[in-house]
């Protein structure tokens, strides 16, 4: 049975390219699910509204009447919440790819190794690979910001200092600045400027790819924006490739309590 567990939620606002993250049609859900029935994958289910999740499988699929069945928690008190929910988001991995989907109106169905619940088949499902979305994280500790020169609706000019997310030698994301400043999938930033702890400044132009809203396990929401980076100078690269070596040594150090 399931115990609890946490992992951040996340939410497609909007992309320049919305098919490479969310599956729609239902035959290939079909078929990915039976994937995720096959390998008997973990799966982090947060029941909303609230912010209580527990850890479960996806144990089987009732074809004929389009229904998904995932296992109960070993704490009734969970399971009673999960009935009274008004949907579940599942999320889970397959072949390193992130998989999340939204399971509404779970009914309870009492077997002799304990509950199962019961719920209609996702309509869509969002994917993430790794390349997508998960890049190198940087410390809390340690902030890394870009400079980002904004042109507000009345003409004036203003550059903020966004905190940045993660960080590969093709982007950055990025915490997206309050709603009243213009920064969308599809907008280029002239003139941005990188500022890695202990590393000298890299100018580079961003242009926004995706946006998404981040749910941590602490129902803490923030909106995080994926950027590319395009007239890089010819050493930046280099740079960046060394930042990241460096975080993951200090990273790997502390997991081994080397520091």
């Amino acid at each position: 049975m399931a115990t609890e567990h946490n992992q951040t939620r996340v939410e497609l606002v909007h992309a320049d390219d919305e098919s490479r993250f969310i599956l729609r049609d239902p035959r290939e859900i079909l078929q990915l699910l039976k994937s995720l029935v096959s390998a008997r994958a973990l799966t982090t289910a947060h029941l909303e509204p609230g912010n209580q999740s527990f850890l479960t499988v996806i144990l089987d699929l009732v074809e004929t009447g389009g229904a998904l069945l995932i296992d109960g928690s070993k704490d009734e008190a969970i399971n009673q919440q999960v009935e009274k929910a008004e949907r579940i988001i599942c999320i889970t991995q397959l072949d390193r790819i992130r998989i999340q989907f939204a399971l509404p109106g779970v009914t309870k169905r009492d077997q002799v190794d304990g509950p199962v619940f019961a719920a209609p088949l996702p309509t869509e499902v969002l994917r993430l690979q790794r390349r997508d979305f998960y890049r190198l994280s940087t410390p809390v500790t340690q902030t890394a910001t870009c400079a980002v020169p904004l042109e507000l609706p009345d003409g004036a000019r203003k550059t903020v200092s966004l905190r940045i997310l993660d960080i590969s030698g093709g982007g950055i994301a990025v915490v997206v600045p309050p709603s009243d400043l213009p920064f969308a999938p599809g907008m280029t930033f002239n003139g941005c400027e990188l500022k890695l702890p202990e590393l000298e400044p890299i100018r580079t132009r961003l242009t926004v790819r995706n946006l998404f809203r981040l749910v941590t396990r602490n129902g803490v929401e923030m909106l995080r924006a994926g950027c590319e980076f395009s007239d890089l100078p010819p050493q930046a690269e280099s740079i960046i490739q060394r930042y990241i070596l460096k975080i993951e040594r200090e990273r790997n150090a502390r997991e081994r309590g080397a520091l």
